[in-house]
Parts: structure tokens; C-alpha cells; sequence
């Protein structure tokens, strides 16, 4: 509700920005995303970047709990103004740095109950979220914070694998399983939703059988040589149509050549550009939240999968921006 002084309304303010990197150089100052204020240094927000260091749901390679800071650290030479978006997205929206949520590391049950809390605090009062991860885990209590604002969401999910098994050693939580928990709770809208970027072995036919009846399409990353962006993301975007949005990237949906520094890498990926590319294709359309998971950084050469993840972030801060 918009505030009165002497019985007018009172202007809302112009959003603060980041850092201005001609007066202080990128590799100095705090390491907020693209050096952006505080959430307690601003009074109100409409895009929310958090980062959530959850990794005791992997099953190989671990350490994506290392990566919230590594993105951050990754985002500091990022700019205001977005040509391929033509939006400034800090000057038309409040976008802040919300820290870390915190949470218990040694009870996965416990912790994704306190991500869904911390996720809808954030998304109060029709703010927007970008979540920085951390494993595929946190997908799950992100769609149930979501879904307790939004209701059912289209779901577009970029990665080299499904995570829409059962469970991992009888443990029905972990980054292989949220979206057959998404699907058994309806946190999506079955027939709307998608897998992009699927490729690589798995244990059985019966995979693809089973995903099929949660309702989700998939794009093969073979499909990616044989159709065209446009092609790909003309399908999407009639499947979402003006459904709410929720989009989860699992950064291994990239070619190893392009993001080496991930848990489970795949060979045969996707280019960075292509995923920006299909990205960017969801402009205009209900945006309402994103994520980007298993960054692990310590397999990471040059910050190569740190620049991809943060540059990634900001087409998803750029897309909420350009929202009426």
C-alpha cells in the first residue's frame, strides 16, 4: 500500500543500485551479487538474490555448499544495463542481496522445512526471488514456498539429468528426488512443465517412462543440434503460457568444457550461450522465481562456471525486472 504525506502520496523512492564500479574498482568492496545493497540497508525490495549453501543432499562430488559465495565472487563484473534484454534491472526494480538463509546441515528434513520458511519471507508482498545454490535439493522447498504464494507453477528444468527419482540408499530427500516430490505434493502443473538439457546414461528405460507420468516433457540435449533456439523456445513458451513460472538450473546442464566446476558433469552439454539464448526467450512471460544449483567450486578453473552461473542469475534478475 502506497504511503501519504499531508494526504498525498508520498513518491517511492528510486532504487538504490550497486556499487558504481567507476568510483570503486570490481575486485574491491563487499562481495554482495553484483555488489548490490544489503536487504537490511534498503527498506523494501522487489527482487530478492539469496544464496542457500545446502549440499547434504549429493550424491558424488560435493561442495556446492561453497557456491552462493562463489557466484557472488563471479558477479562482480557484472554491469547495470542488460543490451540483449535492453533493461537496467537495479534502476527499474530494488534488487538486494538477502544473504544466506541459514539452516540445520545435518537434518534434511529439518533443513528444507527452514528453506520454505526463509523463501516465503522473501517472496512476501509480491517480491521475486533468484536462489543461489548449493544442490538440487533446495528446489523442492523452493517450489513449496513458491507454490504457498503462486499456487501451481509451470516448471522448466535445466539439466543433464532428470531428479525425478524415487530415493537415493531409501533417503527420499536428496539432489536426484525434488521433482518427484514436487510432483507427488501437485507443486507443479503436470502437461506444462519440462526437462531441458537431459542427456547421459541412466538406470533404465523405465526412467523416462516414469517422468512422462508426472507430466513432464522432455528436450534432449541431442534434440539442441537438431532444432533450433527459436524452435525450442516457441514449444516452451506455449506449454507455460501464462502460468506462473518457476525455472531451476542445474548448472551441469552445461558441457563440461563450459561449467567443470559441478558434482555430477556430463559429457555432450549445452553451450553457455545456448542456455542464455533459451533463457532470455522467456521474456514476457510470469516469472515468479529461479534457481541455479550445483555449482561446486572447487572443480571450478578461472571462475568459468562461476561467470556462467552468475551471468545466468542476472538474465533471471534482468527478466524479472521487465515485468509490468
Amino acid at each position: 500500500m502506497q504511503s501519504m504525506t499531508n494526504g498525498q502520496p508520498t513518491p517511492t523512492p528510486a532504487p538504490t543500485g550497486p556499487i558504481d564500479g567507476l568510483q570503486v574498482p570490481r575486485y574491491a568492496g563487499h562481495t554482495t551479487f553484483a555488489r548490490l545493497p544489503r536487504i537490511e540497508d534498503v527498506q523494501r525490495h522487489d527482487i530478492a538474490v539469496v544464496g542457500i549453501p545446502f549440499d547434504t543432499g549429493v550424491t558424488y562430488r560435493p561442495g556446492a555448499r561453497f557456491g552462493p559465495a562463489h557466484i557472488r565472487q563471479s558477479s562482480r563484473l557484472l554491469r547495470p544495463y542488460n543490451p540483449a534484454l535492453d533493461v537496467a534491472p537495479f534502476a527499474h526494480r530494488q534488487v538486494v542481496d538477502a544473504g544466506d538463509l541459514t539452516f540445520n546441515p545435518f537434518d534434511i528434513e529439518t533443513a528444507v522445512a527452514q528453506i520454505e520458511h526463509g523463501a516465503v519471507e522473501l517472496l512476501r508482498d509480491g517480491a521475486t526471488l533468484v536462489s543461489l545454490g548449493g544442490d538440487h535439493t533446495i528446489a523442492y522447498p523452493l517450489l513449496k514456498a513458491v507454490n504457498r504464494i503462486h499456487g501451481q507453477v509451470a516448471l522448466v528444468h535445466f539439466d543433464a539429468h532428470l531428479d525425478t527419482w524415487d530415493t537415493y540408499f531409501n533417503t527420499p530427500l536428496t539432489h536426484g528426488t525434488p521433482f518427484r516430490r514436487a510432483a507427488e505434493e501437485g507443486l507443479f502443473v503436470s502437461g506444462h512443465s519440462a526437462h531441458v538439457g537431459i542427456r547421459g546414461s541412466l538406470y533404465s528405460r523405465n526412467d523416462l517412462a516414469e517422468d512422462a507420468d508426472m507430466g513432464f516433457h522432455v528436450v534432449h540435449c541431442r534434440d539442441l543440434h537438431r532444432r533450433s533456439i527459436d524452435d525450442i523456445v516457441d514449444a516452451l513458451r506455449r506449454s507455460i503460457g501464462e502460468l506462473p513460472l518457476y525455472v531451476s538450473v542445474d548448472i551441469d546442464v552445461l558441457d563440461p568444457a563450459h561449467a567443470p566446476g559441478t558434482g555430477t558433469p556430463e559429457a555432450g552439454g549445452m553451450t553457455s550461450r545456448e542456455l542464455l539464448e533459451i533463457v532470455r526467450g522467456f521474456d514476457g512471460l510470469n516469472l515468479v522465481a529461479a534457481d541455479i544449483v550445483e555449482v561446486s567450486p572447487a572443480y571450478d578453473h578461472a571462475e568459468i562456471t562461476g561467470v556462467a552461473a552468475a551471468n545466468l542469475a542476472y538474465e533471471f534478475v534482468s527478466l524479472l525486472a521487465r515485468k509490468s
